[in-house]
């Protein structure tokens, strides 16, 4: 691979820079602002394959912009007396709301353009789910994260709470709600193009229309990326390689020949939104109402019935409905899966399917759904809706992460996993994210593992004055100076 860079080396001209981001979602923004703020000297180039910015996942219509703080996520407490991993979710994004409020406290973000104060609620129905609820309530009670969620199991209070789920209910099932008055809307996509702008004052550069088609080490440990824009051939020479390119993320680092990431496989499941714009229903519904997911459903599948203020104007969103394509990205191709699969992953994603035969089911059952069964999911929740006020619209694709397992072969993960290559010079992010609002912590991590000796000489102590939480012992009042101050800077 050193001899094939170098005789390509004497043949073709590359730019130097400190840093490439491959994709220009909200993964490569985060980094690069944060490596703006903490070296506004280095040569940062964000490379992205898309004619705009944010194009896939990042987009505001590919995800439910519920910024994931745990609150009202009951896929992160499938047992209702652990409450770890809601509370773990619910910090991460208090370290990353901590980031937003520097950046808009310097100048550098306006909050009205990507952020509002929205709450978010959990409603669910049937005496089972109304007592889960009640005892995830009971745990959460004391948590410092969690301090002020009510609960009630009371039809008129979940009607107050959430006129359009409450309403039109005949049959007297029992249900139950909870709500965090704190919660948050974000379109991630105009937060992305902000983050860029703060790459861009810093003297960077973000290229549209950039595929990247190989990254390869050269001698002094270097990488060499190189690509096309339209007819044209491209190669950067980045001391440092971020690949935050969504579901194709793999692919790259698979041409990257790292060792980290053999044997690993990805397993694309796209999704779909019903949309409401009609002004007269958005606004009777001025919440995140989430509920619980079917059996066999992935995390991400949770249906939930969102207020979204996107641009400016106001709509509601419900699902996720379930949908395939061998794509790895919406503007992907249809060959994107098959040319992650090689004789060292064929065994593992196997597995995996074989022991997720419950998702395989739901993912069968949601193809072969059509729109009136779609609707009844939808008036599950809002008993009165009108098909003619809503219509279905193209989610993200994601590429759920598969791994090898000493025990299982392969394991199907959830969540997210940061990949770095050995000696620092690569990282990847893979895998769905329990939420762009993971994007701050995770970049924190990578910093720590990617440039030890710099964070340790110099970058640690400002991003402990920018993010204060990240060495914080989190007690109630702790928590509730954070919420104050950054809503405060990000005026919710």
């Amino acid at each position: 691979m050193v001899a094939t860079e170098a005789r390509n080396a004497k043949h073709e001209h590359h730019e130097e820079v400190e840093v490439v981001l491959i994709g220009g979602g909200i993964m490569s923004a985060t980094l690069g602002s944060m490596l703006a703020f903490l070296e506004p000297d280095w040569r940062i180039v964000l490379l992205e394959r898309g004619d705009s910015l944010a194009p896939e996942s990042s987009d505001p219509w590919r995800n439910a912009g519920t910024g994931h703080s745990g609150y009202c996520e009951l896929n992160y407490m499938p047992d209702p007396g652990d409450g770890a991993r809601a509370a773990s979710i619910a910090r991460q994004f208090l370290l990353t709301r901590e980031w937003w409020a520097h950046l808009a406290g310097e100048g550098l973000l306006d909050p009205a353009a990507f952020i509002h104060a929205t709450a978010h609620l959990d409603v669910v129905f049937g005496a089972r789910d109304r007592d889960y609820l009640r005892q995830r309530y009971t745990t959460l009670q004391d948590d410092p994260f969690f301090r002020g969620m009510e609960f009630t199991d009371d039809p008129a209070a979940i009607a107050r709470w959430a006129p359009l789920v409450g309403e039109g209910r005949v049959n007297g099932e029992p249900a139950a709600a909870t709500r965090m008055d704190h919660g948050t809307d974000v379109d991630f996509g105009a937060l992305t193009k902000a983050l860029v702008r703060v790459i861009e004052r810093a003297g960077g550069e973000s290229r549209l229309g950039h595929e990247v088609r190989s990254i390869e080490r050269a001698r002094d440990g270097a990488w060499l990326v190189r690509g096309r824009h339209g007819q044209q051939r491209f190669a950067v020479r980045g001391r440092f390689v971020f690949v935050g390119a969504g579901g194709y993320a793999l692919r790259l680092l698979q041409k990257a020949r790292l060792p980290e990431v053999r044997g690993y496989a990805v397993l694309p499941v796209g999704a779909a939104f019903l949309r409401c714009a009609n002004p007269a229903v958005v606004a009777r519904h001025a919440a995140k109402v989430y509920g619980q997911a079917p059996v066999g459903a992935p995390p991400m599948s949770v249906p939930h019935l969102d207020r979204r203020v996107v641009e400016g104007r106001e709509f509601l969103m419900f699902g996720p409905y379930a949908t395939f394509s061998t794509k790895l990205l919406v503007h992907g191709r249809l060959t994107d899966f098959f040319r992650t699969l090689h004789w060292a992953n064929l065994p593992v994603i196997t597995a995996a399917m074989a022991q997720n035969l419950p998702l395989v089911r739901y993912l069968i059952g949601q193809l072969a759904a059509g729109q009136r069964t779609r609707f009844r999911q939808l008036q599950r929740f809002y008993p009165d809706a009108n098909p003619r006020d809503w219509e279905l619209v193209p989610a993200g694709q994601r590429a759920q992460l598969v791994t090898p397992d000493p025990c299982r072969i392969g394991a199907l993960r959830h969540g997210t996993e940061l990949v770095v290559g050995a000696g620092g010079g690569i990282a990847g992010l893979l895998g769905a994210s329990p939420g762009a609002s993971t994007a701050v912590p995770i970049m924190l991590d990578l910093l720590q593992r990617c440039f030890p000796e710099l964070w340790r000489t110099r970058w640690r102590h400002r991003v402990d004055e920018a993010i204060p939480g990240r060495t914080a012992e989190w007690t109630a009042g702790r928590v509730e100076e954070s919420l104050r101050r950054t809503a405060r800077a990000l005026d919710l």
